[in-house]
């Protein structure tokens, strides 16, 4: 059926709206947490406290995305509604379980695996049902349901510094739930217009079988060369991707002490990746096919070269210009994901291409700020982390940029294919026609020649 573009579906993106603006809202304010951390369980004796605190923040939005093929498994196994309301409920326990930690390792599992994988099971299918519900309008949807992260993240280093400096940590904590419950109460309205595997196989009377393999793990999508270059291509780009949302409020606190309010830079990222997501969704409708890709390709040189910029800002306002520049770009590179992975493989294996792509996407995003905080606790200063931090994004966007080509080539193969195969069933036919009027000329002829 063709999607309504509109109807429900406006309920719907404000839904997945306020999940993007809570799971990334508090993933991106990770800076902010991660300040506080250090001093609730900073030791001056600990010299790898950078290191380990990194980890807590690295692992959480690394768990988002390290878990995504098994929730677009489950999404296409039990449908959008069911997977996203069981997420914010298991998010709203790692958070809230967080809370109750003494020292830095529980945080470990609370904050970064259980809280994480309530998250990426409550984010993966507001994904997934937009698609449900808009076609034509998809990009500038997807626009507006990304900005929501760009929103929270401009209004949440604010509100989570008043929380700290008046209630604590723990407390701040317990007051982030609010956004995980009334994300489980948003979940209720993904109301499904595809039918899922539970519904083919079993009906909503009869008893559910899993379907063969085949169909629960769809790894054909792989055999797409345009989609196999895009999901590794992407992860290459991705390792310093994560390093200024962890570090960049640490670093100024180094460089400029308590002058300068640190927090301003992430109200810019915000702010910027908001306009961002929204401008560049709207573009992203009138670039045919595949070349979409070039705009990610853009938006990996620039992020690139902000984050090498970060350390040659010696005044506070220069660190504003990058982070406004460095958040216009993380928008464009965000809202247009959906938009590319329906380009590459259609819409029946859009949702476990996103997973597998988002799985990937996990390994660099983990690995990144733990080995900057490795850094800055031998060599004393970031400088280094984040000169590095932007290498990946510019050796991730050349290899990207083979994507439209390779894609063109692939619909043209297809194109000359398809009249092959026409032309050969047309002489199928002829054959077998001719040979039915042999056989029933044969038994004729020899009927005459008897008379």
């Amino acid at each position: 059926t063709e999607p309504p573009e509109g109807g429900w579906g406006w309920v719907v993106m404000l839904a997945a709206m306020w999940c993007n603006g809570a799971v990334f809202g508090i993933q991106n304010s990770c800076g902010v947490l991660f300040v506080s951390m250090l001093q609730l369980f900073g030791g001056g004796e600990d010299k790898q406290l950078a290191f380990k605190t990194a980890l807590v923040s690295s692992l959480s939005m690394g768990m988002v995305f390290f878990c995504s093929p098994i929730v677009s498994i489950f999404t296409d196994l039990f449908g959008c509604r069911k997977v996203a309301v069981i997420g914010a409920a298991v998010g709203f326990v790692g958070l809230l379980s967080s809370s109750f930690v003494s020292t830095i390792e529980p945080l470990y599992f609370t904050y970064g695996i259980v809280f994480a994988c309530g998250c990426s099971f409550a984010y993966q299918p507001s994904l997934v049902i937009l698609g449900h519900y808009f076609k034509k309008r998809l990009g500038l949807v997807n626009g507006i349901v990304t900005a929501g992260s760009s929103l929270f993240t401009v209004s949440l280093p604010f509100l989570l510094r008043v929380l700290i400096d008046s209630v604590g940590l723990y407390n701040t904590l317990r007051a982030l739930c609010v956004l995980m419950f009334i994300l489980f109460l948003a979940g209720f309205t993904y109301k499904p217009l595809v039918s899922n595997a539970r519904d083919n196989e079993g009906g909503k009377k009869g008893k559910f079988k899993f379907p063969p393999e085949k169909k629960i793990c769809n790894f054909s999508v792989f055999k797409v060369l345009s989609y196999r270059i895009w999901a590794f291509g992407i992860p290459a780009a991705l390792f310093g991707y994560f390093v200024p949302y962890v570090h960049l409020m640490k670093h100024v606190e180094d460089r400029f002490g308590d002058s300068v309010p640190e927090e301003v830079l992430l109200l810019c990222l915000g702010i910027t990746s908001g306009v961002g997501r929204l401008i560049f969704g709207r573009v992203a409708d009138y670039i045919p096919g595949a070349k979409k890709v070039y705009l990610q390709v853009a938006s990996f040189f620039f992020i690139g070269l902000m984050s090498m910029m970060i350390p040659l800002c010696h005044v506070f306002g220069g660190l504003i210009a990058v982070c406004l520049f460095m958040g216009l770009f993380d928008g464009c590179f965000i809202c247009i994901m959906a938009p590319i992975a329906f380009e590459l493989v259609g819409a029946q294996d859009v949702s476990q291409a996103i997973g597998f792509l988002l799985g990937l996407m996990s390994i660099p995003m983990t690995v990144g700020p733990p080995i900057a905080g490795l850094l800055h606790d031998h060599l004393g200063t970031y400088d280094v982390a984040f000169y590095l931090a932007g290498v990946p994004p510019l050796i991730g966007g050349a290899i990207l940029c083979f994507i439209p080509w390779v894609h063109e080539r692939q619909k043209l193969k297809k194109e000359r294919a398809e009249p092959v195969d026409g032309e050969t069933n047309e002489k199928m036919l002829e054959n077998e026609s001719t040979s039915v009027l042999d056989t029933t000329e044969k038994p004729v002829k020899e009927m005459e020649s008897v008379f």
